[in-house]
């Protein structure tokens, strides 16, 4: 048997919510931070395979028999753990902004 409990339907103009003020500074703040850390990311990457094949750099002895290039390539892996972490706590703060933004259109903050 169907349900036969009418429910609110909810319009959400999306384009109102894109002129915000609000939503746009959270864009512009969101992909700032995703590009320097996608830049960082693959600087980091990139440069080991840079200085392994074309300078001596990591090739000295750093710890007994253990050369700069295994430090640098565990320096990666705590790097990637790293950022990962510091992505999902900035990502949870850019969830609540999204929350504040979608009550402030609720409110008729977005609305003309």
């Amino acid at each position: 048997m169907a349900n036969n409990l009418t429910k609110k339907e909810v319009v959400i103009d999306y384009d109102a919510i894109a002129k915000q003020e609000s939503f746009k500074s959270l864009v512009r703040k969101k992909n700032a931070f995703l590009w320097s850390m996608t830049v960082i990311f693959l600087a980091a990457y990139m440069l080991l395979p840079i200085l392994t094949s074309y300078t001596t750099i990591l090739h000295q002895k750093a710890i007994g028999e253990i050369t700069w290039v295994w430090i640098y390539a565990a320096g990666l892996f705590i790097m990637t753990w790293s950022l990962c972490h510091l992505y999902v706590a900035k990502a949870n703060s850019y969830d609540r902004e999204a929350k504040a933004i979608i009550a402030e259109y609720e409110n008729g903050g977005g609305r003309r």
